[in-house]
C-alpha cells in the first residue's frame, strides 16, 4: 500500500442492496478502501463482485444502501464519480481496426483532455505498459497481453484516483499474469488506489493490502492476506481414512486440532500448534478406532484453504453475474 499509514477512506459502502428480479446479488454489504491500498473482492463467478464494481462506476442504479467514492455520493453525483475513476472491464471490447495510439487518442477525446496533455499522457502510459513499440499497431494484431496492458493504459487516461480491475487477468497465461501484476504494482506505487476483483487465490494473495471474501452476495470476511491465512491457525493437517465419517469423531478428541471439516482432499483439520506435533496423534486415534489412514498430508495455510473455511466450498465456475450493462457513450466498458 502506498504509504502504510494512510487511513483515508476512499471508498465507503453502507448496506449495499441490489436485485435482479427474484436474484439477490448484492445482499446487504458494507466495507471500506483506504487511499492507497489494493483491496480486493475474491469470489466466485456469480458471487456479486462485478454487480457491485458496477454500482460503483454508476453503470448500475444503487437500489438500496450508501456508497461513497472520493468523497462524491454515487446515486447524487454520478458525473462525479466518472471524473475520479479508471475502468478496465473483464470482457475486453476494443476496436479492432484502430491502432494502439488511435484507441488512447479517442478515450482522451472523449474526456476532453487538452491536445497536448493528452500527447503526453499517451507517451507516458505506452511507457508504463511497455507498448511504445505497439503505437502504430493495430488492436487485431496484439496478443491477449498486450490488449490487457492498453486497456489499463485506457483506464488510466484520466488520471484516476481510483482504478477498477474487474478480473484483470482472466484468460491470460501465467507468465502473462505475472507480468499484469507488475503493472498493478507499479501502478499502485504512484499513488492510484486499485480496486480489483478476481476468483484466482495467488492473484487476491500476492497483489493485495486487504482482501473481501464475498460469496452469494455476502461478504464473510475481510483482511490482510497474511491475517486471514493465519486466521486458520499453525498447520492445515489432509487426512483421508477408511472412513471419514467414522473417524470425525474420533479426531474431534485430539484437543490440538480446533477445527475439522470436509475438503475434496478428505478432512482437513485445523491445528493450533506445529502440525508435525500433531500428526502422531492422529495416527494413534485413527488406529485405535479400527480404521485406516490412506493418505496424509500437512501444509501451511494458502488462500485456498482461508476461502474453504469461510465458504465451506472451494471455490465455484459458475455462470458471470445476470446482467452485464452495456456501456453508455462515455466509452466504458
Amino acid at each position: 500500500m502506498a504509504g502504510d499509514n494512510v487511513i483515508k477512506k476512499i471508498i465507503e459502502v453502507r448496506d449495499l442492496k441490489h436485485n435482479f428480479g427474484d436474484l439477490q446479488a448484492v445482499d446487504n454489504i458494507s466495507f471500506e478502501v483506504y487511499d492507497g491500498e489494493i483491496f480486493s473482492f475474491l469470489g466466485p463467478n456469480g458471487a456479486g463482485k462485478s454487480t457491485t464494481i458496477n454500482i460503483l462506476i454508476t453503470l448500475l442504479k444503487l437500489q438500496e444502501g450508501i456508497a461513497t467514492i472520493a468523497g462524491n455520493n454515487v446515486q447524487r453525483d454520478p458525473a462525479a464519480i466518472r471524473k475520479s475513476i479508471g475502468i478496465v472491464f473483464q470482457n475486453e471490447v476494443l476496436d479492432r481496426d484502430l491502432t494502439v495510439w488511435e484507441i488512447l487518442e479517442f478515450h482522451g477525446r472523449i474526456y476532453q483532455i487538452p491536445k497536448n496533455e493528452r500527447k503526453e499522457i499517451i507517451e507516458e502510459l505506452l511507457n508504463v505498459v511497455d507498448l511504445e513499440q505497439k503505437r502504430d499497431t493495430r488492436i487485431k494484431y496484439l496478443s491477449g497481453g498486450m490488449k490487457r496492458r492498453l486497456e489499463i493504459a485506457r483506464g488510466l487516461m484520466t488520471r484516476p484516483k481510483v482504478l477498477f480491475l474487474d478480473e484483470p487477468t482472466v484468460g491470460l497465461d501465467p507468465q502473462t499474469r505475472l507480468k499484469i501484476w507488475d503493472y498493478i504494482r507499479d501502478i499502485n506505487d504512484s499513488g492510484t488506489t486499485i480496486f480489483l476483483t478476481t476468483h484466482y487465490m495467488d492473484e487476491a494473495d500476492h497483489l493485495s493490502d486487504r482482501i473481501g471474501i464475498i460469496d452469494k452476495g455476502k461478504i464473510i470476511t475481510i483482511d490482510s492476506p497474511d491475517q486471514l491465512k493465519n486466521s486458520l491457525g499453525r498447520d492445515v493437517i489432509y487426512v483421508n481414512t477408511s472412513d471419514n465419517e467414522k473417524a470425525k469423531p474420533l479426531l474431534e478428541k485430539i484437543t490440538s486440532i480446533y477445527d475439522i471439516s470436509e475438503s475434496v482432499k478428505g478432512i482437513a483439520l485445523l491445528t493450533a500448534m506445529d502440525g508435525t506435533m500433531v500428526m502422531p496423534s492422529i495416527l494413534d486415534v485413527i488406529k485405535e478406532g479400527g480404521l485406516e489412514i490412506i493418505s496424509i498430508n500437512l501444509k501451511k495455510p494458502t488462500m485456498d484453504d482461508v476461502f474453504v473455511h469461510y465458504t465451506g466450498k472451494e471455490i465455484r465456475n459458475e455462470p458471470t453475474d445476470k446482467v452485464h450493462p452495456r456501456p453508455g457513450h462515455h466509452g466504458r466498458r
